[in-house]
């Protein structure tokens, strides 16, 4: 495969660094190009890995004819979009009049309802890409949308449950937290952490469908493995529910993530100013910005703030069910400890841990493994070959069985065996 990475900030930098730490298992990497607006970042990633299959490139990635040109002069077969999703519809349309595949880790923008934001859903996250399934499935090109950690792997371990650890599945319930201290207000890009925590969230029942809620709504308190412990986390808006439901057979899907009170009124402060406005152009001396745009530019860079980070985050999937007539709950997750990922891949672990999902799904279209050609979601493959390469690319998955009637059933076999 012939890679074109698009963005060199923290997840495009932590997919090129995974994939040349791994060695001989990463050689399906015939030529990496990292791209990005700022030619010297790309530059520095480049030399940074050491490898002549890694080639720096400065892109243009608001423009299809730049993305095209940087896809013709290197030969690449597949890219992965490593960029805001603002950017998504020009890098996912122009990918498709080059002919060639494409992944990104969060999927086109929504939008509210006009009259009702906080109970109906409009325009949804992906809806842009999965409108256009036919048409690349007619041209036999593989679009994934949706790969990084959440959506992604925690979309993988949906599935993995679905096959492998239930009869039938109730609810699938995303739960992402952690206990970092001493970094900034924003371990992920700003942009996009103001987008899906403002915008509405969105929950699926089925009989129902998706309907939106208030911001932050649904509080409950989630015990997290890995000595992280308890955590309140909130539903926020993301792909999984907008995913999920459409291969995996469930009730309800929700999303919910541990966002300290503390940061969900400064992103309500900057809302009431005026600052998280990604439409309206201000402007600051020749040049034109939104006022979110401008955000971005003058907040410390979450990649610099989080290098004195310590702490742990999990990601994982929720899963409630049954098996063998009795009620099952189990937690799939992975956990990245922050300051072993800057030591291993020079990027923290939030960023590390949505990159390392594209990486893996990128080996697993190469190697023909995955091959469906058209716009799926992770959900849509099979699970097992992903979750098998978790630890050989360093990030293992883990199990913990929730209490429920299946689990105390296995406690009462394992006492009976040892009784005997």
């Amino acid at each position: 495969m012939k890679l074109l990475i698009i963005g060199a900030g923290g997840v495009g930098t932590s997919a090129a660094m995974i994939i040349r730490r791994a060695g001989k298992e990463g050689e399906w990497a015939e030529k990496v190009v990292v791209s990005d607006y700022n030619e010297d970042r790309a530059a520095k990633v480049a030399k940074l890995l050491g490898d002549p299959r890694f080639v720096a490139e400065k892109i243009n990635a608001r423009d299809p004819e730049s993305i095209k040109e940087v896809i013709k002069k290197h030969g690449v077969t597949f890219v992965m979009n490593a960029v805001e999703p603002s950017f998504n519809k020009i890098i996912f349309d122009a990918c498709f009049d080059a002919g060639v595949g494409y992944l990104d880790c969060a999927m086109t923008l929504s939008e509210p309802h006009p009259e009702k934001p906080f109970e109906l859903a409009h325009v949804k996250l992906g809806d842009y890409q999965f409108e256009r399934h036919e048409v690349w499935k007619k041209a036999g090109i593989t679009a994934i949308a949706g790969s990084g950690v959440e959506p992604g792997m925690a979309d993988v371990f949906a599935k993995f449950a679905a096959v492998h650890l239930f009869d039938t599945v109730d609810e699938i319930n995303i739960r992402d937290g952690d206990n970092y201290s001493g970094g900034g207000d924003f371990g992920f890009s700003v942009w996009t952490t103001i987008e899906e925590c403002l915008n509405p969230p969105v929950v699926f029942e089925k009989g129902r469908g998706f309907f939106t809620t208030e911001r932050f709504s649904e509080p409950e308190v989630f015990d997290f493995p890995g000595g992280i412990g308890a955590v309140e986390v909130a539903n926020v808006e993301h792909e999984e529910v907008l995913l999920v439901p459409r291969v995996i057979d469930c009730n309800r899907v929700t999303f919910k993530y541990g966002v300290p009170k503390s940061m969900q009124q400064l992103l309500f402060n900057l809302e009431s100013v005026g600052m998280t406005d990604k439409s309206r152009k201000i402007k600051v001396g020749d040049a034109e910005i939104t006022p979110r745009d401008f955000l971005v530019k003058v907040v410390p860079s979450p990649v610099d703030s989080s290098n004195g980070m310590i702490g742990k985050g999990c990601a994982g999937t929720w899963v409630t069910g049954t098996k063998d007539g009795k009620k099952r709950s189990v937690y799939l997750y992975q956990i990245a400890d922050n300051q072993e990922c800057i030591k291993k891949y020079t990027t923290n672990s939030v960023v590390a841990q949505t990159a390392v999902g594209p990486v893996i799904m990128l080996e697993l279209i190469d190697k023909g493994i995955w091959n469906l050609k058209g716009v799926y979601g992770p959900e849509s493959f099979d699970p097992d070959p992903f979750v098998e390469r978790l630890a050989k690319y360093e990030f293992p998955a883990a199990v913990r069985e929730m209490d429920s009637e299946y689990a105390d059933a296995l406690d009462e076999e394992k006492l009976l065996a040892a009784m005997k």
